[in-house]
């Protein structure tokens, strides 16, 4: 688990655009902080991950990753009690809200911390004289944190309903009516996006305003340019392909302009 949520964090593109999101932002008072901190965990995770499965065994890689649960708790509170709506950064996967599964993810690492630093015997000894036990204990530890790495409706039963209804057609196919797409699905795909990771900074507001033009539907939100004195106030534009969601593209194609909230001169534009 360690492995997995430290690699996500250090090499995985989705950190920066989940960064401002999380409650460490908030603790940080700064995304970009808060990336760069993000970052620089999933690289303790790894190394962690490592000297834990590696020789020589000791006592001071289970007391650091016991130590490092104990962390994840106290945080997890804060996450909690200060901002309960954002997202709490554990995998750098989910945008939703933390739930009891990232509580337990957390328990999960000081309890295994714990064991391996009061341990007796290193792990290839025990599981030498008990390869049968120790891959099934294997194989159910997989499980269970398969089972709380992330939402199961993203994980599994999403896909699941997206690969039936490639195979099987969708049901309302036989009216050929063409269903508008939801804002609320043109806005994650766009959040998703290359496009939003580059200005996601600038973003200050959730969506304020939309409507759709020429096949494109147009995301209005509220942000700030520049910093110091010479901040100043903007809106940010995107154009989405309006018939675009997630079931039929990866990767959308999005136009991006930030213009003065003032004078409405533009200040970048990106396509």
């Amino acid at each position: 688990m360690l492995g997995s949520a430290g690699a996500g964090k250090l090499i995985g593109r989705g950190t920066a655009r989940q960064a401002p999101r999380t409650a460490l932002a908030r603790l940080l008072r700064d995304g970009g902080r808060a990336a760069l901190a993000l970052r620089a965990l999933g690289a303790v995770e790894l190394l962690l991950a490592a000297a834990l499965l590696a020789p020589p065994p000791g006592p001071l890689p289970g007391a650091a990753a016991a130590f490092l649960g104990a962390g994840f708790l106290g945080y997890l509170g804060y996450a909690r009690a200060a901002a309960p709506g954002s997202s709490c950064g554990c995998t750098a996967r989910p945008d939703t809200p933390l739930t009891w599964r990232a509580f337990v993810r957390a328990a999960a690492v000081l309890a295994g911390g714990a064991a391996a630093a009061l341990a007796q015997q290193p792990w290839w000894t025990a599981a030498a004289r008990r390869p049968a036990a120790a891959a099934c204990l294997v194989l159910a530890a997989a499980a269970a944190l398969t089972a709380l790495s992330a939402d199961p409706d993203r994980r599994w039963r999403t896909p699941l309903r997206r690969l039936r209804l490639r195979i099987t057609g969708h049901p309302l196919a036989a009216t050929r009516a063409r269903t508008a797409v939801p804002v609320a699905a043109t806005v994650e795909l766009l959040e998703r996006s290359r496009a939003w990771q580059s200005v996601s900074r600038v973003v200050r507001s959730a969506l304020l305003d939309h409507w759709d033009d020429g096949g494109w539907r147009i995301l209005q939100f509220a942000g700030v340019y520049g910093g110091g004195p010479a901040a100043r106030p903007v809106l940010v534009l995107f154009a989405v392909d309006a018939g675009a969601s997630l079931d039929t593209v990866r990767e959308p194609a999005v136009r991006v302009s930030v213009i003065d909230a003032d004078s409405g001169a533009p200040v970048m534009a990106t396509a």
